[in-house]
This record gives structure tokens, sequence and C-alpha cells, in this order.
């Protein structure tokens, strides 16, 4: 039986947290310190949806703090 290939997601879609080169990237392309990549990676296994989303939000958040 074949397999379903519906349910593969492409590489670039997570970060692989073991993978340096993909969390320095991460780190270089959003801005990021180490610890707040690692726990974001951590927090979100590694969708790059779900962080870019995550720190949008906190954009919004900072945005309107200072008002």
């Amino acid at each position: 039986m074949a397999d379903d290939k519906t349910k593969r997601t492409t590489d670039r879609e997570t970060v692989a947290a073991g993978e340096k080169y993909e969390v320095q990237y991460l780190m270089k392309s959003l801005h990021l310190r180490r610890d707040d990549a690692d726990q974001l990676i951590a927090k979100y296994n590694g969708d790059r949806e779900k962080i870019k989303a995550e720190l949008s939000k906190r954009k919004t958040r900072q945005t309107y703090a200072h008002l």
C-alpha cells in the first residue's frame, strides 16, 4: 500500500531544534535571541507559521504598550 502523501509536511514548515543551522537561521530571520528561539521551537514543535504568528502578536502588544 502506498504512503498517504497528504499527511506529509515539507521540511520548510518546521524548525529542527537539533539542527544548529536551522535554529540560527530562525534567530537571524526573526531577530530572536537563542533562548527565545529555543522556547518558541519547544512550545510550537518547530512550526514556523505558529512561531511567526506568536511574534506578530507580541509586536502588536508592544506597539500599544507604550501608548
